[in-house]
């Protein structure tokens, strides 16, 4: 794909005018959104370097699995325009590929940008990384598109026996923010509503870093589509009142047998869902197939700083934006960064290539290439 067709692919992808992800024709950097500032500022950085990239992952400029993969392949074909060696190479891997464990897309876009380099002469290197890197940024896009058609669908169902709009929950942030175009979960929605089909968003706030209620209400509001903010211990009974008609999230990593690693919340969400009756679709690009893994237990858990638990940042009157304490001083915090949701709690895997059951079976009846 060239250049130009990469970001006619991401301005269909983003019509609301934002990217999370871009790279000028010809540029050896790519700017980013930093997602820190969202909803109250729309800032701009620049990753110039592998060192700067890596920070952008492991500090959260950059989240969402399908970016963090794109934005580590770009910062590998950084590193090789600095050094295209074999020990630079793989200490530039290595670099990046510890910013963040749990999601697997990261690790699959360095060895894949890796494996294309190493096999070529130095000279010819930083050229094929950049190559492939865009290749992973528009194979990205295409897939979260096929994506969405298939979520389209489902939620078409759900309207044509209902009266009224299609009310769907979301949980964390899986939207263009975390991609580089349309994003996973949100993609059925997106498309539903440039469709016309009436729907209505539940969009958790999802603590303790607030992806939801920073990220999705801004990424829905940019677009348009109805949506109303809840806390998190709002949504079983949400679902329990007869007020959700689907559930959609994404996904970092899903293992062999269908269990699905998500942002912390989404495992109680799940198990909501399924004491109500509540379908609970999560939305699987298939680089987020992790075949090596049996099962989620043996899915790595990433813990973050206790510091997320025990403050919170928001806007002030001003303008600006401020830390504040919300934990008397001297509590503990525990911060696991995700949760696995068994199998059997998932209703479909939304894939490129259709809905998977959550099974072994399943997801190889679609990817078979995958289970060989």
């Amino acid at each position: 794909m060239r250049r130009d067709e990469l970001a006619e692919a991401q301005a269909d992808a983003d019509p609301a005018g934002y990217r999370a992800l871009a790279r000028a024709p010809g540029a050896r950097h790519v700017e980013v959104l930093d997602q820190r500032a969202l909803p109250h500022a729309s800032v701009t950085v620049r990753l110039g370097d592998a060192g700067t990239a890596a920070r952008a992952i492991r500090e959260m400029w950059v989240r969402g699995a399908p970016l963090i993969g794109a934005v580590g392949a770009c910062g590998l074909a950084m590193a090789l325009d600095a050094d295209p060696g074999d020990a630079a190479l793989a200490r530039a891997h290595a670099m990046l590929d510890a910013t963040r464990p749990t999601a697997v897309n990261l690790r699959w876009a360095l060895d894949r940008v890796r494996q294309r380099a190493a096999a070529l002469p130095e000279a010819a290197r930083a050229d094929a990384a950049w190559r492939e890197a865009d290749a992973i940024v528009a194979e990205d896009v295409a897939i979260n598109r096929s994506l969405g058609g298939h979520g389209l669908v489902l939620l078409e169902r759900i309207a044509a026996r209902k009266q009224g709009p299609v009310d769907v929950m979301t949980h964390c942030n899986a939207g263009a923010l975390a991609t580089c175009g349309w994003g996973t979960a949100t993609a059925p929605i997106f498309l539903a509503h440039a469709a016309g089909l009436p729907l209505h968003v539940w969009v958790s706030e999802t603590r303790p870093r607030l992806q939801g209620v920073n990220l999705t209400a801004w990424e829905l509001a940019q677009r348009g589509v109805p949506h109303t903010v809840v806390v998190d211990g709002a949504c079983a009974a949400l679902m329990r009142g007869g007020r959700v008609d689907v559930v959609f999230v994404g996904t970092d990593r899903v293992a062999r047998n269908g269990d699905v690693c998500n942002k912390i919340g989404t495992y109680g969400k799940a198990l909501a869902a399924a004491d109500n009756a509540v379908p609970f679709y999560v939305a699987l690009p298939s680089p987020t197939l992790d075949p090596a893994l049996p099962d989620g237990d043996a899915i790595p858990i990433e813990a973050r700083s206790p510091d997320e638990v025990l403050g919170v940042t928001g806007r002030e009157a001003h303008g600006g934006s401020v830390r504040v304490a919300i934990a008397p001083e001297g509590a503990r915090g525990y911060n696991p960064a995700f949760d696995v949701t068994p199998a059997r709690l998932v209703t479909g895997l939304l894939t490129e290539r259709g809905l998977a059951a959550a099974s072994e079976a399943g997801l190889a009846a679609l990817f078979p290439e995958r289970f060989a």
